[in-house]
């Protein structure tokens, strides 16, 4: 593996003491492999794990990689595969963040850091996902529908798009484009395309995402600026654009010594560098930045129904019911979907109403005629309720059937729709005609794979 010179040249003028580690780490050592767990679903590690990832109780490191793509947990959501090192936002949201807040991820696919601030944050926190690039931000949306949470709303706009909410954001978590020099361990087209040029693109790039968003936040509120790189032009000089243009404090994290962070660089500001020959993970950089408590404070106006809008779609009776606690959510029909959103987030979401929501709450269902069409949304989510429908479990070989799009046979479950289980958890629907189940598993999601693995792949 080969590194350009003119990034050895950069990384020698700013890392001189620690560079040819650096270098020897990323051309001749293994990324790790690690996973972080769904505590929203009661996913636990036990607490004689030895591999776990130091700055997150929920994370560990595995021995190898596994056919992540065949394993029904993964699947729905039960954990997420992710870089350890991305994981420290989980460890700065636990020390920052002690009450609810409406928290935006702002460049959020593929969705790693949305999912561990669902898990770090106060359990009353709106979470608002967003990614500007539309295929990015489909991907986005399976894994947080995955996750399970109903506190989230995944949109897909640019950064001035939602920069307009004024002082609507406690917390902004802004993982913005960079030039990637910590993915070139793992990524060959990090190493081929970086060049001096994309990191002064990359810099001029997050400037402008930081000055359309800093309207959005409220005065004394937290930005958690992060990148993947290691160069100072989009790292400790973005921080210090930030203090010096808005008059951002930058706030301390506490660390463990023996996690062997890499302080800032030339920089008095508070930083962390995660870097491959000091710490067990890929490159990263993160940097926390309060916006300044006396600045006025606007209230954004939430907009009203116009008195010319249709009539709302009433919500098919019964649907209700396959909520748990229905009483503690707002149903709705948006076209032809019953969504169902947390009584206390209801009341906010007119402020997305010039955005494009491409998830909001949980989907409860499609209305289809006569008939309201059980979403796999609701299956995966923690506000549902298993009790309303019919169960059958499964075996392996079906459950893969069943997310390949299949046609499976549900020879014991009654007619109507049905619950799929495995484990004894739910998978996603099937409406059980007696000799065949319509699969109801999101077409766009299925497993494309025919190679299927005898036995399952087994984390938790």
């Amino acid at each position: 593996m080969k590194l350009s010179d003119d990034f050895i040249a950069q990384m020698r003028s700013i890392l001189p003491d620690e560079c040819e580690s650096l270098f020897t780490a990323i051309t001749t050592t293994e990324p790790s492999v690690s996973i972080r767990v769904n505590d929203r679903r009661g996913v636990c590690l036990d607490d004689g794990v030895e591999a776990r990832v130091p700055w997150c109780k929920l994370g560990r490191y595995l021995n190898e990689r596994i056919p992540f793509t065949f394993d029904v947990d993964f699947q729905t959501g039960r954990y997420y595969v992710q870089d350890a090192s991305s994981m420290f936002i989980h460890h700065v949201i636990r020390h920052l963040v002690k009450q609810p807040v409406r928290y935006l991820d702002l460049c959020a696919a593929p969705g790693g850091k949305t999912t561990t601030a669902i898990s770090a944050l106060p359990s009353d926190s709106l979470v608002v996902a967003n990614e500007i690039m539309n295929a990015r931000a489909r991907v986005l949306r399976e894994n947080l529908v995955k996750w399970g949470s109903p506190r989230c709303v995944v949109t897909n706009n640019a950064p001035r798009d939602l920069g307009k909410l004024t002082h609507f954001f406690d917390v902004v978590a802004a993982d913005v484009p960079c030039s990637g020099e910590g993915m070139m361990r793992k990524d060959e087209e990090a190493r081929n395309q970086w060049t001096p040029a994309l990191v002064k693109q990359c810099a001029a790039l997050q400037k402008s995402i930081v000055d359309d968003i800093w309207n959005a936040l409220r005065p004394g509120g937290l930005l958690i600026y992060s990148t993947c790189t290691y160069n100072r032009e989009e790292n400790e000089k973005m921080v210090a654009y930030i203090v010096e243009q808005y008059g951002a404090e930058s706030v301390e994290v506490p660390v463990e010594a023996d996690w062997n962070i890499h302080p800032a660089i030339d920089s008095e500001h508070f930083c962390y560098r995660f870097m491959p020959h000091r710490t067990n993970g890929e490159g990263l950089f993160m940097s926390v930045l309060r916006k300044p408590a006396d600045e006025r404070r606007q209230e954004l106006r939430m907009k009203k129904n116009k008195s010319g809008k249709a009539k709302p779609v009433p919500v098919p009776k019964g649907v209700d019911a396959w909520l748990d606690n229905p009483k503690q959510y707002s149903l709705s029909v948006v076209e032809d979907e019953v969504v169902a959103v947390p009584n206390d987030i209801a009341p906010l979401m007119s402020a997305f109403a010039d955005l494009h929501v491409l998830h909001a709450g949980v989907s409860v269902g499609t209305i289809k005629g006569k008939n309201c069409v059980p979403s796999h949304s609701l299956a995966l989510s923690t506000a549902l309720c298993e009790e309303a429908f019919a169960k059958s479990e499964v075996n392996y070989p079906t459950a893969m059937a069943y997310m390949r799009g299949e046609a499976i046979v549900l020879s014991d479950a009654p007619r109507g729709y049905v619950l799929l289980t495995y484990n004894g958890r739910p998978i996603g629907f099937a409406n059980n005609l007696g000799n065949r189940a319509n699969n109801l598993y999101p077409k766009q999601w299925r497993i494309l794979s025919t190679h299927i693995p005898d036995e399952a792949p087994c984390i938790l």
